[in-house]
């Protein structure tokens, strides 16, 4: 009898569902007070040690619940065997301390499944079974695929004996795994450990994505990697290449000649890369289950015989550093509030008019450590968008995660959209709109005289005044000659 993750409720598990967790001595005991105070009524100890036990196991449960409501999520892993728990300790450690809840199974258990009810049971997924042909129960490339669209963080690990499953789950995430047997091979870049085939390769920390937010500093030793290669679909712009091979390396068989030009070759093939979808949901893939290995994590590294040896590889903090991405306990940004309205008033009006003065305000934050602080940041922009963009500009930090843009609208009344679309490699997709109505001046408010128009209206009142004159004299003028020949 073992207990899962889901509130302390006790399920018949297979050794693999066993939770991850400092409380599962305690969960194990759970059942036990309940029949030991019927066990100790039955010998007529006094009832109130009975009622003691009930609190006892009551406090228990609060105290699970608790600790899952500040965990990092319920997180399902699928390995291809018990030994993977054991060989990748220091990894899968490393997340309970963070307060993930991990639950182990088979990635062939005839019982998974990620939802029930139309509710997902995890919010996180490791798939640590490069072998897996097929996955067992529910549980398929469709369904995980389904779980990204739902937005599920998933992180996969392969290697150079990557099954069927993974090769299909890789195609739909926009990446390409060589063929089964094959191994990034680097005859520059091998560890000194290497058995001759030149398979354990030493990847340069300047090969690494910039963007610590990510892959965290680049100021570490070198990286350890044995696996395959991956290949990433160019027309993919959410494709990210987290860990590419050096020049010196191709994708091949280690076991056969090269007789025909390798699938991968030089920084084009990639050792780890990841996938942002547009709903924000993180997929991250690597060649290498190795990359997260204890051995990998604690092994001296040199490379070749005559290289610097490094005491321990930066294996282990960059894992650490992409899993708390995938996971998105880092890069992520969200909107906390917006504000528009004309200058000089607080409110916004119920519409705008042409040629207003405006002031749009946003506020956006970062999570940070479990919380939300103010996000800093100077190349945060605004769009005044009516189809097209009728202004763009760089809005300024006025502190405290607050940025504000001043302008004029333009003399084209419509229906418009104050727009934020804020797009930077590793952090989630920050994307507001604001719609509001620009309509004409009213009749009350155009000027009574355009001063361009003076001469116009000067040529016209001189028009008119020599008019008048023209009448009064045409009218009065009398001709005396006339007059005297008539008498």
């Amino acid at each position: 009898m073992t207990h899962t993750h889901s509130f302390g409720r006790c399920r018949m598990r297979g050794h693999l569902d066993e939770p991850l967790s400092p409380l599962a001595p305690l969960l194990r005991t759970r059942a036990a007070p309940t029949s030991r105070c019927v066990r100790l009524v039955a010998s007529e100890v006094p009832s109130r040690w009975c009622a003691t036990m009930r609190l006892v196991n009551r406090l228990i449960c609060l105290l699970f619940v608790l600790a899952g409501a500040n965990a990092g999520g319920p997180t399902l892993v699928l390995l291809d065997n018990l030994a993977i728990k054991e060989t990748h300790s220091i990894f899968f450690k490393t997340l309970q301390d963070s307060g993930y809840v991990l639950t182990f199974k088979s990635a062939d258990d005839a019982n998974l499944q990620l939802s029930k009810y139309g509710e997902y049971l995890y919010e996180h997924l490791i798939i640590f079974a490069p072998t897996v042909e097929e996955f067992g129960g529910a549980l398929s490339v469709e369904a995980i695929t389904e779980f990204i669209d739902g937005g599920g963080n998933v992180l996969i690990a392969g290697s150079s004996q990557s099954g069927d499953a993974l090769h299909e789950l890789a195609s739909e995430c926009g990446l390409e795994i060589d063929e089964e047997g094959s191994a990034v091979i680097d005859h520059m870049n091998y560890d000194a450990s290497d058995n001759g085939q030149h398979t354990t390769i030493v990847a340069d920390p300047a090969n690494l994505i910039d963007a610590p937010v990510i892959i965290g500093s680049k100021d570490i030793p070198p990286l350890l990697y044995q696996g395959t290669g991956l290949i990433a679909d160019t027309d993919n712009p959410l494709i990210l290449r987290l860990l590419s091979a050096s020049t010196s390396a191709y994708t091949y068989n280690p076991d056969q000649p090269v007789k025909e030009y390798p699938h991968g070759v030089g920084k084009n093939t990639l050792l780890i890369a990841a996938l942002q979808a547009r709903n924000n949901a993180r997929v991250l893939f690597s060649g290498s289950l190795f990359f997260f290995s204890d051995e990998a994590f604690t092994s001296p590294i040199q490379k070749g015989q005559g290289g610097q040896r490094y005491e321990k590889s930066g294996n282990q903090m960059v894992a650490k550093a992409m899993a708390q991405w995938v996971f998105k306990e880092n890069g992520v940004i969200r909107v906390s509030s917006v504000h528009h309205h004309r200058v000089g008033e607080s409110q916004p009006p119920a519409a705008y008019t042409i040629m207003d003065d405006v002031v749009y305000s946003i506020d956006v934050e970062r999570l940070s450590d479990g919380k939300w602080v103010p996000y800093e940041t100077n190349d945060l922009q605004l769009e005044f968008v009516r189809i097209d963009p009728f202004v763009r500009m760089t809005m300024k930090p006025v502190g405290n995660g607050r940025y504000e843009g001043r302008f004029k609208i333009p003399d084209v009344y419509g229906v418009y959209q104050f727009k934020v679309d804020y797009t930077r490699v590793g952090l989630t997709h920050l994307y507001s709109t604001t719609q509001v109505s620009v309509r004409p001046l009213q009749h009350t408010q155009y000027e009574r005289f355009i001063p361009s128009a003076f001469p116009y209206y000067i040529s016209a009142f001189s028009m008119m005044g020599g008019v008048f004159l023209f009448s009064l004299v045409f009218l009065h003028y009398r001709d005396d000659t006339a007059k005297s020949k008539s008498e």
